[in-house]
């Protein structure tokens, strides 16, 4: 065969080759079923929308959040071993050299509040700063200077000299509600300008150990050290918390933030800016909360409002008719369904202003008025000396003894001479009297509303006592008046 041949007979098998592969759809990439196909979702124009609203929240809040770096000096301790330094041996000992005094740096965060330089955060953020910082969105620096702070809220305001700066909006944090979605902005760890998102947690938080006055808005939005000044802000953008501290076991963020509601920053930055001091409303009242065995002691369907337990002399309240045993309702028309809740609301009225209370007095209702006066300067609370040693009286309540409160002892307890009633001695470990929140050195001054003055006042009382009776005592503990309820059982 020739090669013509050959060649021929090639290119004759490659043809049809290509023929059969064609109708085989060999060498098309239309049938390939080992090859991805992307179909890209389906997003609803309202979630596009959701998400471009949080944007423009972030967009418009940014600007308005700083970075505050602080300096101050701390001073060290001086070693008892000082004198190695100074001796032959110095250099020897000078990598374990204690210095006298160290500069601290540390980071927070702020927000403007108005566009000529006023800028609100937290005390702890600048307490004692020889130096501060601010940083704005755009990188600029300038020396801030505090204007005033208020350690009992946590909140301090510190100026810039600027003009023309964005400045946040305003929200009411008293109409927030648990579960909203909030933003929080600020600087933690020094990474400037972050944002996180969550819910409210839970309002009114108290007793966090924070702040001497605290209604902590609650949140799951992130906040982590630097966070701490920084603001919360709803979905409208508005700013209705400050970030104040976080709960943690490890120093970082663990699902639990605090935030102070601006309503209460507001009326404290007002009164830094225009006085540069905080003066705070009283009344004159010591209070407690109504737990379900105090309701049924004073005879209340439910344990709502506060319990008046006792009343200063000359204060607003006792010009106003207020008494002890009354039960505290509202304030203006605001529930007052806990003692930091009314704390707060009579401290952030302002001073000689009328408020107007609802209260329940021996299960009858009873609308009062009050002039609010500035709280005292100095309330001074002298803890009591140690009950000495004696020998009680047995009783017809089980848990403890009790012997009659003589001016010597009331001496001792740091009440007046001339207090009286009967004063516990000793409480039985384990007891129901124990359980109850009895204490050596209380005094009972009053059994089920009747005045006890002694010993013969308790065991009249006490006689007509029966076994599974509840009985509401009131004590005097060290100059604090309050009720508890015992059940007896003996």
């Amino acid at each position: 065969m020739s090669k013509k041949t050959i060649v021929i007979l090639i290119v004759v098998a490659v043809f049809l080759g290509y023929l059969i592969g064609s109708k085989l759809d060999i060498f098309s990439l239309k049938s390939t079923s080992y090859l991805p196909s992307y179909n890209p979702p389906q997003v609803s124009k309202s979630l596009k929308g959701e998400s471009l609203a949080f944007s423009d929240i972030v967009r418009a809040i940014s600007p308005t959040v700083v970075n505050i770096s602080t300096t101050k000096t701390v001073k060290g301790k001086i070693s008892p071993f000082s004198h190695f330094f100074e001796g032959p041996f110095g250099d020897f000992f000078e990598p374990f050299r204690i210095p006298k005094s160290w500069k601290e740096q540390s980071l927070g965060s702020g927000l403007l509040v108005s566009s000529d330089g006023y800028i609100l955060t937290n005390n702890h953020v600048v307490e004692k700063a020889d130096e501060i910082k601010v940083t704005l969105y755009d990188k600029e620096n300038y020396k801030g200077k505090v204007v005033g702070s208020d350690p009992k809220t946590d909140i301090a305001v510190i100026k810039i000299s600027a003009k023309g700066l964005p400045a946040i909006k305003w929200g009411d944090s008293d109409s927030l509600q648990v579960g909203e979605f909030v933003l929080a902005f600020g600087n933690p760890f020094g990474f400037s300008h972050t944002v996180t998102m969550g819910i409210v947690s839970a309002v009114g938080r108290a007793n966090v150990g924070i702040a001497d006055y605290e209604d902590f808005i609650q949140t799951d939005a992130a906040i982590n050290p630097g966070n701490s000044g920084g603001p919360l802000v709803n979905i409208q953008g508005e700013f209705i918390g400050l970030n104040a501290a976080i709960f943690s076991r490890t120093g970082g963020y663990q699902g639990i933030g605090f935030a102070v509601p601006s309503n209460m920053a507001k009326s404290v930055m007002d009164q830094l800016i225009n006085k540069g001091v905080v003066t705070r409303g009283w009344l004159g009242i010591a209070i407690q909360n109504i737990t379900p065995e105090l309701a049924r002691g004073f005879g209340l369907k439910k344990s709502g409002g506060v319990l008046v337990t006792e009343i200063f002399d000359g204060s607003p309240a006792e010009k106003a008719g207020l008494k002890r045993g009354d039960v505290i309702l509202e304030i203006n028309g605001k529930k007052t369904s806990n003692v930091q809740i009314l704390r707060n609301m009579v401290a952030q009225t302002e001073v000689e202003k009328t408020i107007k209370l609802k209260i329940i007095r021996e299960g009858n209702p009873v609308s009062l008025q009050a002039k609010v006066a500035e709280l005292p300067k100095e309330i001074s609370e002298a803890p009591p000396a140690e009950l000495e040693e004696s020998v009680g009286e047995e009783n017809k309540l089980a848990g403890f003894s009790i012997t009659e409160l003589t001016p010597v002892i009331a001496k001792q307890l740091g009440l007046s001479r001339e207090e009286k009633g009967v004063v516990i001695v000793t409480v039985e470990p384990y007891s129901v009297a124990e359980e109850a929140g009895l204490k050596k050195g209380d005094v009972i001054q009053e059994m089920d509303r009747k005045r006890v003055e002694n010993l013969r006042d308790f065991n009249n009382i006490t006689s007509r006592i029966r076994k599974g009776d509840t009985v509401l005592l009131f004590i005097n503990r060290g100059g604090k008046k309050s009720y508890i309820t015992l059940k007896a059982y003996s």
